[in-house]
């Protein structure tokens, strides 16, 4: 009888190292992103207002040196607060200012110098915010602007086509790790991932959809927590980019190229990155992949009226 005790205690602690095992032997994740630091860079403070919401917002331009016209690509930032010393914005802005295309990177509602609050905000209202930018960069004296576009940035790309549809002369889209499955879906599949960091592979998928569930009853997400981005998408008239990283954590790849397949949306330009993650990052250099980079400007550059 006092051996039960002891035995107890061995199963318990073997089971216990079991699951263990995975955070144990799991490669480490990806470094942080090698990138620009905004000091290094050329680039001009700007003020505009988003007089529908009656907001102040404020954001960083970047134009390239010469006369102009230039293409100019309005950004969309993804989920959460936006940072203006962010590596991973910096490099797409630095990139095409450097090839000739002017960028508006703008504060996010609530972040840096832009008034509002992002949290409890339903896309249609974030998409008024890139309207207001849009509007900014087609009044404003300091260049002359040739074609206008948007760059929807990870969460950004489920906004670009809510901005597109409601949006006059928009020349070009750009979705960059954007999920087109809902976002029940993408949320599934992003839990599956953050679990699987801990445990197997199977145990995650088991607890993704009660997390997940759970998850899209908080304030920041429960108002796109049904959002659909393909009849937006179908509604849109621009020439579309869609920029994949393979082994994408956040974003179901295999199935968002899916969607746009069956949905006759595969007649844009589709392209995934070999083991790009979400950032589409070069895992050799740690920065965002320059084939990526260059593959932007062309796709820019071939909208240019």
């Amino acid at each position: 009888m006092r051996r039960r005790p002891i035995q107890i205690l061995l199963i318990v602690t073997a089971i216990l190292i079991l699951l263990l095992l995975p955070v144990l032997f799991k490669g480490k994740g990806r470094p942080a992103l090698v990138g620009p630091d905004l000091s290094e860079l050329d680039h001009t403070e700007v003020f505009f207002e988003n007089a529908q919401a009656k907001l102040k917002l404020s954001g960083l331009l970047f134009v390239p040196q010469g006369e102009g016209p230039f293409p100019t690509a309005v950004v969309i930032h993804g989920s959460g607060p936006s940072r203006r010393n962010s590596a991973w914005y910096l490099s797409v802005a630095e990139h095409l200012r450097s090839n000739g295309i002017a960028v508006l990177l703008p504060d996010k509602r609530g972040s840096e110098k832009s008034e509002g609050n992002w949290i409890g905000a339903r896309f249609e209202a974030l998409a008024t915010d890139t309207a207001s930018a849009i509007a900014y960069v087609k009044d404003q004296k300091q260049f002359a602007y040739s074609t206008i576009g948007i760059i929807g940035m990870s969460q950004g790309g489920w906004i670009a086509p809510v901005v597109a549809a409601k949006t006059d002369h928009i020349d070009f889209i750009v979705s960059m790790s954007g999920a087109t499955v809902t976002a029940a879906e993408q949320l599934e599949h992003e839990e599956i991932h953050n679990i699987g960091h801990y445990t197997y592979g199977f145990i995650a998928e088991l607890i993704a959809p009660i997390t997940a569930a759970n998850l899209r009853k908080q304030k920041h997400i429960r108002p796109y927590a049904d959002f659909d981005p393909i009849p937006h998408w179908q509604r849109t008239r621009a020439p579309i980019f869609f920029a994949f990283g393979e082994n994408d954590e956040n974003v179901p790849v295999r199935a968002s190229i899916r969607r746009l397949t069956e949905n006759s949306l595969a007649h844009h330009k589709i392209q995934v990155y070999p083991d790009g993650g979400h950032g589409i990052v070069d895992s050799r250099t740690n920065s965002v992949s320059k084939t990526y980079l260059n593959d932007l400007v062309r796709f820019i550059g071939s909208h240019v009226i």
